[in-house]
């Protein structure tokens, strides 16, 4: 008998657990997804933006298949030697490289760059125009690779998956709960007056 309501209690939680797994997930994913179309195309959250990395270049601090979030915006030349920043590279190119050597000129400033896992410095400094963001210091391993593959055209099938699972988990709770509920048929009333 206590075994049977162990059994109950677990079968309980593992329930509500995979509920409150797939709710947050289907959240997340909304979230993720009205936040990039309503910025044009990078996640933002709480002003900070989400980036996946998919390059090695800054490993072992940042994994490929990461995603980091870097801050946009302030003044771009106030960046020191040691910060990491996000820049342009070229049209459609974000990197995201340290800052070796800050180079003030009559122009303005520019950023000698190196990615903490190559051998040399990059070979063009980054004028400060270029610089997108600063690295916050927040990163996430693997979500970077679930994040480039939602972008692409087959990814928007991922958003649909979470709530059809949910869906499908919702029918099925619903048909148990109902094939355990007892039919009363009602009972006859008693006639008094029969002898």
């Amino acid at each position: 008998m206590k075994m049977e309501i162990n059994f109950k209690k677990i079968k309980k939680w593992l329930s509500l657990s995979v509920t409150v797994t797939l709710y947050i997930v289907l959240i997340l994913l909304v979230l993720v997804v009205v936040s990039s179309k309503a910025s044009g195309g990078e996640p933002q959250i709480f002003g900070h933006e989400i980036k996946a990395v998919l390059s090695g270049s800054m490993e072992p601090g940042i994994k490929t298949g990461s995603i980091i979030a870097v801050k946009p915006g302030g003044d771009k030349t106030r960046f020191t030697e040691g910060d990491v920043i996000t820049f342009k590279k070229e049209e459609g190119v974000l990197v995201t490289h340290r800052i070796v050597e800050v180079v003030k000129t009559n122009g303005g400033v520019m950023y000698k760059t190196k990615g903490d896992n190559n051998d040399a410095a990059d070979m063009e400094p980054v004028l400060s125009e270029n610089v997108v963001a600063e690295y916050t210091g927040t990163t996430i391993p693997y979500i970077g690779y679930l994040m480039n593959f939602a972008n692409s055209k087959n990814g928007a099938f991922l958003f649909i998956i979470p709530g059809l699972l949910l869906l499908c988990y919702s029918g099925f709770v619903i048909g148990k709960a109902l094939s355990q509920i007892e039919i009363k048929k009602p009972t006859e009333p008693i006639d008094k007056n029969v002898t």
